[in-house]
């Protein structure tokens, strides 16, 4: 079986050519099985959200081969790669960053209208996935209703509303008090677990990261 991502000597540069030059990524290598749950540990400021973008397929690499499920997506149109990003890759970030002026279910509707889903079988799946991580209560609830920890849980389900293969995180707790991050925490991972897919979840915590299958430190651009 592929492994879901594969990263392949990733190098990504600031200002290239300036004074002001900064090389955030050096040669960074990473291969995540299907199912597996990987940490990404790093400090602010240490290049982890950038190589979660790289790895989306928000962002492109200097240098370096980004894979997913086997496929090189080196030279991708941004229609193909935008496409690939929809149907395999889900986000969460640190702010859950739900549109203000839908209801919780309906953000998790949208995406999957925007696959094609019927709309009453989006709803469906956005009331399942609310259910699985106890906020069912707040489907019909706008995002200024709800408590921080509720409209991140509401983030981690619209980020597997169309069932991607691979689950990019980028501090998801970090903006939560610690028995908020705990609850959060424990509904994405149980997601991820239930469902089968892999995820790369980058994170400070070392705690977080010790619940995780295996972490990766990003250090001075070089993972290890």
């Amino acid at each position: 079986m592929s492994e879901t991502l594969r990263l392949e000597g990733i190098e990504k540069v600031y200002n290239r050519g300036k004074p002001s030059e900064v090389q955030v990524l050096r040669g960074c290598s990473l291969a995540i099985q299907p199912g597996e749950v990987v940490a990404l540990v790093a400090p602010s400021g240490a290049g982890k959200s950038t190589l979660l973008h790289i790895a989306g397929l928000l962002d492109t690499a200097d240098a370096g081969r980004v894979l997913l499920g086997g496929q090189d997506t080196t030279g991708l149109s941004d229609r193909k790669r935008t496409a690939a990003r929809r149907a395999d890759i889900g986000f969460v970030y640190q702010f859950h960053h739900l549109l203000p002026e839908f209801t919780a279910a309906e953000n998790i509707v949208l995406p999957q209208l925007a696959e094609g889903v019927s709309q009453a079988r989006a709803e469906a799946r956005a009331r399942e996935l609310l259910a699985s991580v106890g906020v069912e209560h707040r489907a019909d609830h706008r995002p200024s209703a709800m408590s921080g920890g509720e409209q991140q849980r509401v983030a981690v389900c619209r980020a597997l509303a169309n069932g991607p293969r691979l689950l990019l995180a980028d501090e998801p707790t970090g903006n939560l008090d610690p028995e908020t991050s705990e609850r959060v925490f424990g509904a994405l991972m149980s997601l991820v677990r239930d469902t089968g897919l892999s995820a790369l979840i980058a994170t400070h915590n070392l705690e977080l990261a010790g619940r995780m299958d295996r972490s990766l430190r990003l250090s001075d651009g070089r993972l290890a």
